[in-house]
Formats: C-alpha cells, sequence, structure tokens
C-alpha cells in the first residue's frame, strides 16, 4: 500500500533528557523517523525537551517546540499546530505514555488528530501485566506465573501456587528498593515483610523466579499487510536476573540449537501478529537452559533500548522503517541501502555490546547488578569470532582497561572471588578471567553464575592464548594469532614484559595489519557497498580508499557522567560541515546509541575502539589529509599526542595548545604572562606536599585529579584529616599530580568560544545558580546572564581572547570563570575542545557554533564566515538549562550536589520572563513543583542563618515545615512553626517514615562543606529521598531559586481588610 495521502501534517514525541534506562538511543531513533517523515513529503512537529541532542536541531523537523513533556504542554502544542497524526513510539516509554494520556483524556479526539503505528489498544495489551498475561494464555504462549499480595497470608498463599523459588516487587518504590529473591518460606517471609512496609500502597507481587534462565531479546518488525520479519535477535551473556542494559550481549545468539532459535522466532512473530504491532517491536523471553520450556518476560510495543543496538549490529534502519510503516507503507515497499525493508538481514559476523558503569566516578554505589538498570551507556564492537569483538568492546570501554584483566584481583583470595563472582557486578568478567588463569574450569563456574559455558570457554581461550604468548616472545605465528583473537597491543606488550610502541613497530615492519569488513545487512549475498566497516585480522579489504580530500574525525565513544550526548552533536555539525566543504568525511567512534555511527551521517563509518592503536590502523588505510580531536570530549582529546608522536597531522587546536591548557605548570605561565588571576594552588604529587600546600593556602581547598572528565575525584576539603585521607587514596606521581587550590565562594559563569589563531567569537555568556562548589554540569545554566555587570562581561570577554590567542586555540574551546562579591574575575579552567554546553548554547543564541569552530579547522577564518565581533547582541529571551539526575538508580550513592559531576542528562526552558523559563526547564527536568504540602528541612549549622528567609518564605506561602531537632531548635527560635522528626541515630525511623508516606513535598538537606564532619543520618535522608523518588535540594542557591518560580505561579490570599 502506497503512503497515506490525507495526511499532511505529523507530530513526533520525543524521550527528554537522558537518564538511567532512557538514554541517546531514543534520540538515534527521533532523528531517524523525522527524517523518514520528511523524505516522504510530510511536514514534522517535533517536542522534545533536550538540548543536547541533534534531534532538536531546527534542521531535522520543520517545527521543533523544546518545551517539557507534560501533558498541559503537549496539549497546548496539539491545539495550537493541529497535527492530522501522531507518531507515539518512537520516544521511548516517556513518548509512549504521553501519546496514550493525550488519547486518554479526548485531546487527540478534540483536535481531529489520529495515533499512528501500533493502535492504544495493543499498546494497551502489551504494556498491561494482566491484560498482557491473558492474551498469552489465550495463544498458549507460556507467561509467568504471578500474584499480587497486600499481606502476609496472601503472600504464602501466592507461593502455594507458584512454587519456590520466587521474586518479590513491591508496588510503586522506585529502583527495585525492597525486591528480592526467596528460596524457602524462611526467607520468603523476611523479605515480604520488608517489601510490604516499604510499598506506599502495601502491594507486592509475588513471581516465579526464572534467575539462572538465559535471556533472549528478539527484534521484530512488521506492517499493516502482516508482514513479519526478524532483523536479528540478542542473547545476554549473563542470565536472567540481570537487567539486559547491564549485561553484555551478544548479537546474533551464540548457544541456541536450531530448535530453540526458531521456536522463539515463531513465538515473536506469532505475538505481535496477535497484537497487530505496526512497526519495530523488541520480544524479551526467558529460556530453561536445560529444557526448551520457556517464558514471554516482556514485548515493548515501540523502539526500545534494544532496537538502536539491533539497527547497529545489523544495519537494518529499524526506527526509519518504523516511521514509515506508521504512514501506511509496506515492507517491501520500503527500499534500504540494497534491498526492501521486508528482506531479513543475515550477519556473517559477532557483535558484542557491553555496558558502561558510573562506578569510577561512583565508589560508594552498589557495583552488584539486579533488575535495575545502572549502566549509563554502552559500546558496541564488531569481530569474526566471540573472542575478538569481546576483546575490542572491553577497550571500547575506556575505564583503564585493554584486556580482560584488572590488577584489583591479583592480590584477592581464590575463595573470595568465587564468592564475589556469585553476583552480577561491573567487572565479573574479569574475576571470571582470573579464575581461569587460576585453573577453575567453566564448567565450575557456570555452576556459579549460570552463565552459559559457551561464553566461558570462549574466556578460557583468551586466557590459554595469554599463556602461550608469554611462552613465545616476539614470534610472527603467535603474534598473528593473537591479533586474529582481539588482543589488544598493550596487552600482548604486558604480556611480553616491553612496550605498546615496540609491538606496533613489530606489526609494521612484519605487516600484521587488519583489513576492513563491511556490515551490509545480507552477509554479502547481494552487491552492495555500505560505507559502514569493522577491523579483523583477515586477508581481504572491502573498504574501498578514495583519492579524495578527506578528513576524520573522532567520536566521543561511549556515554557516561561528564560525557554525554553532548559531544556526539558536536561530531555530527563537524561531519556536516565537512561533507559541504566538499572533503570526504570520515567518523571512529563506538557508541551504538548516536545519530554518529547511522552510517549515512558521514561518508565513511568505522565502528571501531577509540584507542591510539585502534585509530592509527585506520589513519595508515585512508591517509587522510587531517584528524580532528577536538570535538569528541576528552575521549578524543586524549588521543592527540599518541597519534601526533605517531606522526599523524592533527588540524584544529594541536598537541602544544593541548598541552599549554591541559598542564598544570604551562597554564600557570601563561596566565603569569597574561596578568590574568586564578585561584591560588599547586600541583602535588606526594602526601606531604599536599599538606604543606594546603597550609600554605589556607583551607578550605579544592582538590581534584589532574586531567580529568566531569570533575571525577573532585574534592571541597576544609580540615587537615580530610586532606591527608582523600590524598592517601588518589592515585598520583608526578606525571599525574593531584591539584590542590584556594576554594573562592563566588558566583561561576562560563564560556564557549571559537578561535582562529587571530579573532575569537563568544557566541554566549552562561551564569550559573550555584555557587562555586557545584560541578557545572549539575548547576542551572542560564543564558544571557541575570546578575553579571557590564564590566565583569567585560573582563570575561578580554581574557577569553587573550587565552584562546595565548594557548594557540584552533577550533571550540570552553573557559569557567568565578566572580567573587568584589566583581572580581578568576580562571577556574580552561578546555580546549568541546564542551557539554555547546549544543545548549547553540540553539540559545541561533549560532551554530560547532559548524563555525569545524570551517576555522579547516582554513576560514572568523572574518570570512561573517562574524566581525567577538560578542554579538544577547537574546531577549531567557534560556535555562536544568541537570536531570538518576540518583534513583544507583543504590549506595550519596546524592548531594559536589564538584564532583552526577547528573546524566539536561533540560531546556525558555521564556521571555526569566522565572517562567526557569519553571518550564525544571518541570522539563522531571522535578515535581507543587506550591502546597510539607517542606522537610535538615541544616548544617553553617547554613542555618542563610537558609532561615528561604524556609520563611515557605512558611509564609502555606507550606508545612518538619525539620530534624537542630534545625527545628533553630526555626522555630526564629518565629516559625516547625514539626520535629527524630534521626536514625536517635533510635528513630520517625524521619525515614515520613519520607516513605507521600506527604512531603521538597526535602531541603544540606551538607556541612567547611566543618568536614559528615554524618551518616544525612546520608541516609538523602538515600530515602532518593528511593522514594522525592524533590530533594542540596544547595540552598537552588531552593532560592525555585522559591522565586514558586512565587511567580501561586497566587496569594490575603484579608479584605490587610
Amino acid at each position: 500500500m502506497p503512503k497515506r495521502t490525507d495526511i499532511k501534517k505529523i507530530l513526533v514525541i520525543g524521550s527528554g533528557p537522558i537518564v538511567i534506562g532512557q538514554a541517546a538511543e531514543f534520540d538515534y531513533a527521533g532523528t531517524q523517523a523525522c527524517l523518514a517523515l520528511k523524505e516522504e513529503g510530510y511536514e514534522v512537529i517535533l517536542c522534545n525537551s533536550n538540548p543536547a541532542t541533534i534531534m532538536t536541531d531546527v534542521t531535522v523537523a520543520d517545527k521543533v517546540y523544546m518545551e517539557p513533556l507534560t501533558l498541559e504542554y503537549m496539549s497546548r502544542i496539539i491545539r495550537r499546530e493541529r497535527p492530522d497524526a501522531i507518531v507515539p513510539g518512537i520516544g521511548g516509554q516517556t513518548g509512549l505514555n504521553l501519546a496514550m494520556e493525550l488519547e486518554k483524556k479526548g485531546v487527540l479526539r478534540e483536535c481531529g488528530t489520529e495515533l499512528l503505528g501500533t493502535s492504544n489498544r495493543s499498546i494497551e495489551q502489551a504494556e498491561d501485566r494482566e491484560l498482557f498475561k491473558e492474551l498469552c494464555e489465550k495463544l498458549g504462549e507460556p507467561v509467568l506465573p504471578s500474584y499480587i499480595a497486600e499481606n502476609m497470608e496472601q503472600g504464602i498463599e501466592a507461593v502455594e501456587k507458584i512454587g519456590y523459588p520466587v521474586v518479590l516487587r513491591p508496588a510503586f518504590t522506585l529502583g527495585g528498593t525492597g525486591g528480592g529473591f526467596a528460596d524457602n518460606e524462611e526467607e520468603f517471609r523476611l523479605l515480604m515483610k520488608n517489601a510490604l512496609s516499604l510499598s506506599p500502597v502495601h502491594q507486592v507481587l509475588v513471581e516465579k523466579s526464572i534467575k539462572g534462565f538465559k535471556e533472549i531479546e528478539y527484534e521484530v518488525m512488521r506492517d499493516a499487510n502482516d508482514t513479519a520479519i526478524t532483523i536479528c535477535n540478542m542473547e545476554n551473556f549473563d542470565p536472567v536476573g540481570i537487567h539486559t542494559g547491564d549485561s553484555i550481549v551478544v548479537c546474533p545468539s551464540q548457544t541456541l540449537t536450531n530448535k530453540e532459535y526458531h521456536m522463539l522466532r515463531d513465538s515473536a512473530l506469532r505475538i505481535i501478529r496477535a497484537l497487530k504491532i505496526e512497526g519495530g517491536c523488541n520480544v524479551q523471553f526467558a529460556l530453561d537452559p536445560n529444557s526448551f520450556q520457556y517464558y514471554l518476560i516482556e514485548v515493548n510495543p515501540r523502539v526500545s533500548r534494544s532496537s538502536a543496538l539491533a539497527s547497529k549490529a545489523s544495519g537494518y534502519p529499524i526506527a526509519r522503517v518504523s516511521a514509515k510503516i506508521a504512514v501506511g507503507m509496506h515492507l517491501d515497499e520500503i527500499m534500504l541501502a540494497n534491498t526492501p525493508a521486508s528482506f531479513e538481514p543475515a550477519l556473517d559476523y559477532i557483535v558484542t555490546k557491553m555496558p558502561r558503569f558510573p562506578f569510577d566516578k561512583f565508589a560508594d554505589a552498589d557495583n552488584r547488578l539486579g533488575t535495575q538498570m545502572k549502566a549509563t551507556g554502552e559500546v558496541m564492537s564488531v569481530g569474526r569470532t566471540f573472542e575478538e569483538s569481546l576483546l575490542k568492546a572491553v577497550r571500547s570501554l575506556e575505564t583503564g582497561m585493554d584486556h580482560v584483566y584488572l590488577k584489583k584481583f591479583d592480590d584477592m583470595a581464590s575463595e573470595d572471588m568465587v564468592k564475589y563472582i556469585a553476583d552480577g557486578t561491573d567487572d565479573r568478567i574479569c574475576a571470571l578471567a582470573e579464575l581461569l588463569r587460576r585453573g577453575s574450569t567453566p564448567e565450575s563456574l557456570s555452576d556459579i553464575t549460570k552463565i552459559d559455558c559457551f561464553f566461558l570457554r570462549k574466556l578460557k581461550n583468551i586466557v590459554d592464548e595469554e599463556n602461550y604468548l608469554k611462552l613465545h616472545k616476539a614470534d610472527e605465528a603467535t603474534l598473528r594469532t593473537a591479533k586474529k583473537m582481539g588482543f589488544s597491543d598493550a596487552e600482548i606488550a604486558r604480556l611480553w614484559n616491553t612496550d605498546e610502541d615496540s609491538i606496533y613497530k613489530l606489526r609494521i615492519k612484519l605487516g600484521i595489519l587488519p583489513v576492513y569488513k563491511m556490515i551490509d545487512s545480507c552477509a554479502s549475498e547481494f552487491d552492495s557497498y555500505i560505507p559502514y566497516f569493522y577491523s579483523t585480522y583477515e586477508d581481504e579489504n572491502e573498504s574501498e580508499v578514495s583519492d579524495r580530500k578527506k578528513i576524520i574525525v573522532l567520536g566521543s565513544g561511549p556515554i557516561r557522567i561528564g560525557q554525554g550526548v553532548e559531544f556526539d552533536y558536536s561530531t555530527v555539525h563537524a561531519v556536516k560541515t565537512i561533507k559541504s566543504a566538499g572533503y570526504e568525511a570520515i567518523i571512529i567512534n563506538n557508541n551504538p546509541e548516536t545519530v554518529s555511527t547511522d552510517y549515512t551521517t558521514s561518508d565513511k563509518l568505522y565502528f571501531e575502539p577509540l584507542t591510539p592503536e585502534d585509530v592509527m590502523n585506520i589513519v595508515m588505510l585512508e591517509k587522510p589529509d587531517g584528524v580532528i580531536v577536538s570535538l569528541g570530549g576528552q575521549t578524543a582529546i586524549n588521543l592527540a599526542k599518541p597519534l601526533y608522536d605517531r606522526g599523524v597531522r592533527i588540524i584544529g587546536t594541536d598537541c602544544a595548545a593541548v598541552e599549554r591548557a591541559e598542564n598544570r605548570d604551562s597554564f600557570e605561565r601563561l596566565l603569569s604572562e597574561l596578568s590574568i588571576p586564578q585561584p591560588k594552588g599547586t600541583a602535588v604529587s606526594t602526601v606531604d606536599e599536599g599538606l604543606r600546600a594546603a597550609a600554605e593556602i589556607g583551607y578550605p581547598v579544592l582538590v581534584r585529579p589532574s586531567f580529568v572528565l566531569g570533575g571525577r575525584a573532585m574534592q571541597i576539603v576544609a580540615k587537615e584529616e580530610k586532606l591527608r585521607e582523600y590524598l592517601s587514596q588518589a592515585v598520583m606521581n608526578e606525571e599525574k599530580p593531584v591539584l590542590v587550590d584556594r576554594y573562592i565562594r563566588g558566583r561561576e559563569v562560563e564560556v564557549d568560544a571559537v578561535c582562529d589563531g587571530k579573532d575569537v567569537f563568544v557566541p554566549g555568556i552562561m551564569e550559573l545558580v550555584e555557587r562555586t562548589g557545584v560541578h557545572s554540569g549539575d548547576s542551572i545554566s542560564v543564558y544571557p546572564t541575570f546578575t553579571v555587570s557590564k564590566k565583569v562581561k567585560g573582563t570575561i570577554l578580554q581574557y577569553t581572547k587573550k587565552l584562546g590567542l595565548g594557548i594557540g586555540i584552533v577550533g571550540l574551546y570552553n573557559i569557567q570563570f568565578i566572580v567573587d562579591g568584589n566583581d572580581d574575575v578568576y580562571i577556574i579552567e580552561v578546555n580546549p575542545r568541546s564542551s557539554r554546553t555547546v549544543p545548549f548554547l547553540s540553539k540559545a543564541t541561533g549560532y551554530q557554533i560547532a559548524d563555525i569552530a569545524t570551517r576555522v579547522i579547516l582554513g576560514q577564518s572568523l572574518y570570512e564566515q561573517g562574524i566581525y565581533d567577538i560578542y554579538p547582541d544577547e537574546k531577549k529571551r531567557r534560556y535555562v538549562k536544568v541537570p536531570a539526575f538518576s540518583f534513583s538508580k544507583l543504590h549506595g550513592m550519596d546524592a548531594y550536589l559536589s564538584p564532583e559531576m552526577k547528573s546524566t542528562g539536561e533540560a531546556i526552558g525558555y521564556d521571555d520572563k526569566l522565572h517562567r523559563a526557569m519553571y518550564k526547564a525544571l518541570i522539563a527536568s522531571g522535578i515535581k513543583l507543587r506550591n502546597y504540602g510539607t517542606v522537610l528541612v535538615t541544616l548544617a549549622d553553617e547554613d542555618k542563618e542563610e537558609a532561615l528567609p528561604l524556609v520563611r518564605r515557605f512558611y509564609n506561602m502555606g507550606f508545612n515545615i518538619e525539620a530534624t531537632v537542630g534545625t527545628a531548635d533553630f526555626l522555630k527560635a526564629n518565629g516559625i512553626r516547625t514539626k520535629i522528626r527524630r534521626k536514625l541515630s536517635e533510635g528513630s525511623s520517625d524521619i525515614i517514615d515520613a519520607i516513605r508516606s507521600g506527604h512531603i513535598s521538597y526535602i531541603i538537606n544540606t551538607r556541612s562543606v567547611f566543618s568536614g564532619v559528615h554524618y551518616a543520618d544525612g546520608a541516609a535522608i538523602r538515600r530515602a529521598a532518593s528511593e522514594n523518588n522525592k524533590t530533594m535540594f542540596t544547595s540552598l542557591d537552588t531552593v532560592r531559586v525555585l522559591l522565586d518560580v514558586l512565587e511567580e505561579i501561586t497566587i496569594g490570599i490575603s484579608l479584605i481588610n490587610s
């Protein structure tokens, strides 16, 4: 059936700010869908509140609304635009829920807007547990037996029907809080009692436990003509019990028999036909490894997290095809690169996805994995064997590993390690490899972990090759075998007791170089050329090297806290600019979630680890005119020197400039020459040096490692004993010193700028709401500034120009400033690269900063681009960026704002008035705003005087005030009626119960910065707030802004005669 001509205007809903569990894969899907619909001639209206992504560029849709994804705002947009239709399945769970809500509330009916694709009835059947169970039973598909229990007796009855083992899931608790597995009645009673007390509605789902089963996913596609295909299937390395987003995933499945494969494939196709799914759909199964028994876990009637991985793994553009099916097209009418979309992809390679966790930043978070997702991002690698694919994935993660080896396990006793691997953890694969090195068998490890023996035998192959390498040093045949298995030069160097460069030179001398194979979705059954490649050590090279002038752009790797999708935004913009300038644009990246790794973005895509070795192999093949490292965040910048040392031409900001910006001594010398002030500080490489430096500078001091990303391991320290503790735990030496700086309390101001070596352009100056001491990525950012004087702006622009020219920047750079109470301006740091604020500032100012910078890198000056002034006129409208956090997903993590970045995403709000823009940004970030209710206050002594007028403002608006004893006494003494809540240290669970009860609107909990004393009560309160999804503030600056907004939106009451 040809596409529909009765509809002209289509609305696409995005997924909002990035949080754990809903990340950039939905922005990739949304971008694909918008472009596909425009390709078919439809007018596309997009609504998404995430400024960090390419999806919200004004070129992606015909009209872009970056408004909060709430029923209120979506209804207003639909009433204004009157779209003919809405595509519900592209924006993850957020977009789907919102579309369903608009349907139920009658907004779509009122405006004559229809839901495209899968019907709302089908969506309800897939999403509602009971309706889904009924459908499966009708089809004869096995689903897990489960019952809802509201007391212990009902729970015991449920277990008697189901049989042990069971899993308990309390209703309405976030992060799987209070859930768990029970193998007998004693364990059940203990768990059930706790689960009932934690559930606010006292309901617990008791379900058959299938922990230890294999977890298998099928990505399937169906059109309205009932043509249904399987795009690919995926198998989790870890068994059921670990969220699929946190598991290593292999595509296609490796351990299924032919019978099992077809049994599950038939089931997946049967279920999507019964649901009448139109578009892409993900079906998850649990399969008993010892029989053919399987259970349907869930069906996602939309583009899912796994869809991006399946798209990149197979070369089949799932979101693009889903969008075209939604407008009535059939699979056989939709042409892909080399086949119609009705053709099932065939893979002649192995794809491995590995999750990227934030535990390197959050040492206090529990690294055990379960049913609650904890990964912030992921990498994908491609190889001819599982071993090769796995090892390439390991070194793509950028966790300091280049092999399945971690030093931490060297000294761990084998019996302790055996206990350690019983639970899934972020580093379990390295523990498994270490046990295999010590003589454990794959079978014994499989008994403990329930990981299939196939995978453990593959891991054993890697360990055996390590041993062979140790016995055959400098042997050519052994080197070839190791490279074919995926071993890195760095690991071979470690095993041969030499350095990585020696292995590199030996490989060049012996001609041991990879070839590049094409990912073409049909296993080379048809002639085609898709410019999408992976490396392997075989004979035939499929990457055709052109004689065009070409530029390689290095991507930013996996999404992690401190380096998110914002850097992919700059990468994509750079590639488009390079192409329009007539160059061949080549991307190297390994993140399956992003737009940069869509092979249609660039002229050529290499899906490879971002390491000196892997990038150098591509450079030697392609011989580019230059490599750009300044747009892929710290990942790419860190590659500048090793690539330069191997003779690669780095264009834009060069290695010498990076060194001047990032080396402490070089930077301080430059600041001195330029007469630019910086907080007094020094670099130290021993504990004693650090203590002496702090005594000289004066406490409090800000301490952090040099060359950091996202403020990792950055702290404000106010006492000598705390500094001694920090320094004794830090990894530091003369090459990697720790920086000790005077902590200046003031306003933080930030700029993104472009320098061409002669002139500088600053499109906008941003002011942060929270004072210094909170990482800029976790602070609310406002453009234009709201308290910065004209004089201070002049100083900032002067320093920005001096630094750009003095460092030798060619392209983008970012500077953070402190403005103290006397309007004196100090430099915090200069980042000689693209920053996380580039997309926000580009969208707020209208200047495409990454494009301007890329043209500069290619040799076009600012003047030649028509940019003559350092600072353009500021916009009259206000733009606010608010961080989004995922605290509820990371159990054990202390959720306070500090110099260490903790946010996972961001949302934007804009309006002619600052407080309205702030309101929109706050609700878009997920904060629940109420102008009534109860405020729970617990303050550090040093914050009480400053907090008093803020609490009084809540009180005068009619809020009830509750507080811990010390804070309550202070508030009462100052005339504020306050209810006392007892703390855990006082032998009471009163305050935790109050947080769980649901009546509290806001929690204000500050942590002592200057005393250096932190109590366990504060951490317990913050943890309870996160687990119960309460709106909590740990910075008084944020509270002040919240009050401004609440007072703006609240109509007051008063006596007639007052």
